[in-house]
């Protein structure tokens, strides 16, 4: 068993090689990269004919709905209060930088004019072309615009559905036809990058329905996903499109970078998580109730403080925190997700400073929170109170702090260097009840 997924493992290996060989990122690209990394916050949305149903983006999958059951949805799924200025509007409000859109999930319902499909937006009633419109919208307004698509399909017969381990229960008998279905990934992701303008990235979603073993990460896929080809297509018609993809594994070249799904990095509440962190910038995706497609029963709302406190943890691990919402059948975005949205936003524009554009893992966490840094500025951000009253604990930093002072009010604070640690005396401060920031400059 050891010799088998040893050869696996350098195989895999052999093959990441292979590829750098042939990815080298453009200046754009890498000038990307690092605007994404200080954008540090966007909006994920999960809209389809799966809203009409108000049972999440898995329903189809979930209760084994036949093909020609669920292609009935386009009769009905009419989002006739879809307006993209206020799609946009809400993400800028809450501070967000930039919009990842499903553009096709795994239901293959393609929410743009696609050439390639029946099975779209523009032959619903609603007959409009959503992307279109979000993305004029999106450039308009300063909004990055990123493409979600889905790798695997309920819908299709050309999907290698047989060894697929999702949508067995749709229907479909026809034998696949891989090769076509690659030319057809090929030929949309083709008019993504051709017909709306700058695409700021890709996100890849569903690699893992053709591994022999979530368990085991050094398996590879049962399938041949043709990464190599679609990645130099992505960034042969737009080369500083950044590619990301949610297979939970380390990225393999051609990505630019490495998302992590409902965890921040390094961790595995999940089950999928737990792969190691790259070096290539990161993100981690959340909902803000349980469901990322519209779920009229789901009620478990988090709160605008978990949610801050995710994006703070998030930041001070170096990561971006896309914050995802299920618009309704109708287009519109629930008031209960507005409204926290509002309120993350008032918080960032007074605090935003302490995360767009700064840096993670200059420290690691602490009991009470961590640390985000740009440039000679770290800030401290306290988010859990102290074990000790009247001062916070810093082990083993080496850096030497010039000047301490609260963020919003400029209160200079008592701090004392020792070789064991820094202390960061809280005398006099009343703790904010989401995050007390604390600005150092560093000599």
């Amino acid at each position: 068993m050891k010799k088998i997924t040893l050869c696996l493992l350098f195989f895999s290996m052999s093959w990441i090689t292979m590829f750098a060989q042939t990815y080298t990122p453009t200046e754009g690209n890498l000038k990307n990269r690092k605007e994404f990394q200080d954008d540090k916050f966007g909006m994920f949305i999960h809209f389809g004919p799966y809203s009409v149903l108000a049972n999440g983006e898995w329903v189809m999958n979930n209760q084994n709905i036949k093909v020609t059951e669920y292609g009935r949805l386009i009769n009905v799924f009419n989002p006739q209060n879809f307006d993209a200025k206020k799609w946009v509007g809400i993400a800028k409000a809450a501070g967000m930088k930039y919009i990842t859109f499903t553009t096709r999930h795994h239901d293959g319902f393609s929410n743009f004019d696609t050439q390639l499909s029946d099975w779209k937006i523009t032959n619903t009633f609603f007959k409009r072309d959503l992307l279109k419109e979000l993305a004029d919208e999106c450039h308009k307004q300063g909004i990055k615009l990123f493409c979600y698509y889905s790798l695997l399909d309920w819908t299709r017969t050309d999907y290698q559905y047989e060894t697929g381990k999702t949508g067995k229960g749709t229907g479909r008998t026809a034998k696949s036809d891989w090769e076509s279905y690659i030319r057809f990934m090929k030929g949309q992701l083709t008019e993504l990058l051709s017909n709306y303008g700058e695409i700021s990235g890709i996100w890849f979603d569903g690699h893992w329905d053709q591994l022999d073993n979530d368990t085991d990460k050094t398996l590879t896929s049962k399938v041949n996903w043709h990464y190599d080809e679609i990645y130099k297509l992505i960034h042969s018609i737009q080369p500083n499109c950044l590619i990301s993809n949610n297979h939970h594994l380390l990225p393999i070249q051609g990505e630019d970078f490495q998302a992590f799904e409902k965890d921040l990095p390094g961790g595995n509440t999940t089950g999928f998580g737990g792969q190691s962190v790259s070096q290539l910038p990161l993100e981690t995706c959340e909902t803000m109730n349980n469901s990322w497609g519209f779920t009229i029963t789901d009620r478990k709302y988090k709160s605008t403080k978990d949610l801050l406190h995710y994006m703070i943890n998030a930041a001070s691990l170096n990561a971006n925190f896309l914050l995802n919402v299920g618009p309704m059948a109708d287009g519109s975005i629930q008031p209960e997700f507005i409204e926290t949205l509002k309120e993350i936003g008032n918080w960032m524009d007074k605090n935003g400073k302490s995360i767009y554009g700064t840096r993670g893992n200059v420290m690691k966490p602490q009991d009470w929170g961590g640390f985000t840094a740009k440039d000679k500025i770290w800030f401290a951000h306290i988010i859990n109170t102290p074990k000790e009253t009247n001062y916070i604990f810093i082990p083993e930093m080496k850096q030497k702090i010039k000047k301490c002072y609260l963020m919003d009010g400029k209160k200079e604070l008592k701090f004392k260097q020792q070789p064991e640690g820094t202390f960061v005396y809280l005398d006099g401060i009343k703790l904010d009840s989401i995050d007390t920031i604390i600005e150092m400059q560093i000599q």
